[in-house]
């Protein structure tokens, strides 16, 4: 008899969000924007937003030692640090590694991944390949982003979607029937444009013109990039769920980034599922990119939405363009 396939199993969650609160009404004194407006179109209605002394590893950091402290397991037993942005710190040295000293996860290999608001996704499919090798029995992976200071506060098409804040996850590796499933990744580069920070890298240093020029801040072509979203999803939530050999009759909680409520319900209504199936917090934090998915898992796990053996589907779409889905049967 053959032994049981080692599998990546999610043992740890946690999360940290900035105090401030920015609400609707916050933007009408700062934009021509309506709270009416903007929860139509989005479903958000408040997004913390970071403190000016506040930087991504400080939430990131907090995130990470809830998951440490929620899966019983020392930062110094933590074999590899992966985090999921497009907020760094700085340009060099990797975020990564300043959390990885903040935590004191010494033993620790680090680096940063950038796949916007696929990160935590991408990153998950990488940090399941690490555990299952038999030097990397803990992974953390988290996903924090600090969008506010790249957002344009004098554009309301995209200041109004963006929030701030982390979330993390401790993998171990275990066996079947539990963790992670399959994962499944795509991207597009030729669709780039749809979402990106023109300027401050090497294409375009920093410079007087650029800085004039207000291209140092998040550019976004929401209804193209709304329409390929739900498709994409959709499909990929599909091919995940397809590759663990089950359908989207057996999904238990499906934990979608937090882009769009508009997005969200689609992609739900289109897999058939019930709205108590769905998690949203959209209307609370708004859109954190990589942080999305871990923040939203780690409050359904911490309100008891979880039981062990439930299969959780996450599917998420970000710039690049990249997109990709997971299933996860829960082993907690």
């Amino acid at each position: 008899m053959s032994a049981p396939a080692r599998r990546a199993v999610i043992v740890g969650t946690g999360s940290a969000l900035p105090s401030r609160i920015l609400s609707n009404a916050d933007l009408e004194n700062l934009v021509d924007t309506s709270d009416d407006w903007i929860t139509t179109r989005t479903g958000i209605r408040e997004r913390r937003i970071a403190a000016d002394s506040e930087a991504m590893s400080d939430f990131a950091t907090r995130a990470a030692e809830q998951a440490l402290a929620s899966a019983g397991v020392s930062a110094g037993d933590v074999d590899l640090l992966v985090c999921a942005t497009v907020t760094p710190d700085m340009p060099i040295p990797s975020t990564a590694c300043i959390i990885q000293h903040r935590l004191g996860a010494e033993h620790a290999a680090a680096f940063d991944l950038a796949a916007g608001c696929s990160g935590f996704l991408y990153g998950l499919a990488v940090a399941e390949r690490f555990v299952t090798m038999p030097q990397y029995r803990h992974v953390l992976l988290i996903g924090a982003e600090v969008l506010s200071k790249y957002v344009d506060w004098r554009d309301r098409t995209t200041c109004i979607l963006f929030g701030d804040g982390a979330g993390a996850v401790l993998l171990r590796a275990g066996e079947d029937p539990y963790g992670v499933l399959a994962t499944t990744l795509r991207a597009d580069g030729s669709l780039a444009d749809y979402i990106m920070v023109p300027a401050g890298g090497t294409r375009e240093p920093a410079s007087t013109k650029t800085l004039e020029e207000r291209r140092h801040y998040i550019k976004m072509k929401g209804n193209e990039t709304f329409k390929m979203a739900v498709r994409s999803m959709e499909e990929t939530s599909r091919e995940a769920l397809q590759m663990a050999g089950l359908t989207p009759a057996d999904i238990d909680l499906f934990i979608p980034h937090q882009a769009n409520r508009r997005i969200i319900d689609a992609v739900g209504s289109r897999l058939g599922l019930r709205d108590d199936q769905v998690y949203v917090n959209i209307e609370r934090v708004g859109n954190t990119a990589a942080a999305s998915i871990p923040v939203a898992l780690d409050e359904a796990a911490r309100r008891g939405l979880l039981k062990r053996g439930d299969v959780v589907l996450f599917t998420a779409f970000g710039t690049g363009l990249t997109w990709g889905s997971a299933v996860c049967r829960w082993g907690v």
